[in-house]
């Protein structure tokens, strides 16, 4: 089995190659989960400001349906700690250590609905992000305290990966969600 390092280069090289542009219609099979779990609007959804040929998560912004929505974006804290903060488009972004923009802090949140990057997935719906565990840690700490949330991993259908290494540290999503469609 590969190891998860040879796994993160494998699938970064691949993204960068085959990355393109999504349209908007990539969004419906999130809407109509939304719609079946009965969330409601102005429920948190949380983003993350895309870099490195990730999805463009921030086309969201623009459909009319999540217009009803709040939204926040990670802040990267000490301790390899990770929390969401309100955002709004066109509120003023700083840059982190990582050349990622994220809001100035302003009001703390914990989002119902949790949008995922990864470099890749596999069919029981594991991922693997960057390696720095960042995600992996903030949904530990939620979901022990909050089992109903929904987290949805957002990657191209060509980061499917056939059997993903996991640890303890790992968590599952609900979810994966490609411009293919929704893999539950």
């Amino acid at each position: 089995m590969d190891t998860k390092r040879l796994i993160r280069e494998k699938y970064f090289l691949k993204r960068k190659r085959l990355f393109f542009e999504i349209k908007k219609t990539y969004f419906k099979p999130l809407i109509n989960i939304i719609r079946i779990k009965n969330i409601k609007t102005k429920t948190n959804i949380s983003l993350y400001y895309p870099s490195n040929f990730e999805v463009n998560i921030l086309k969201i912004l623009d459909i009319d349906f999540f217009k009803k929505f709040n939204f926040s974006l990670p802040v990267i804290k000490k301790n390899q700690e990770m929390q969401f903060f309100r955002w709004k488009k066109g509120d003023i972004l700083q840059i982190n250590k990582y050349g990622i923009p994220e809001p100035k802090t302003s009001k703390k949140i914990n989002p119902g609905v949790i949008l995922v990057p990864l470099l890749a997935f596999d069919k029981n719906k594991n991922r693997i992000g960057y390696g720095r565990g960042y995600y992996d840690k903030f949904l530990n700490t939620l979901l022990k305290k909050h089992k109903k949330h929904l987290t949805v991993g957002i990657a191209f259908s060509f980061q499917k990966h056939h059997n993903l290494p996991v640890d303890k540290r790992d968590i599952k999503l609900n979810h994966i969600l490609t411009e293919k469609g929704i893999i539950s």
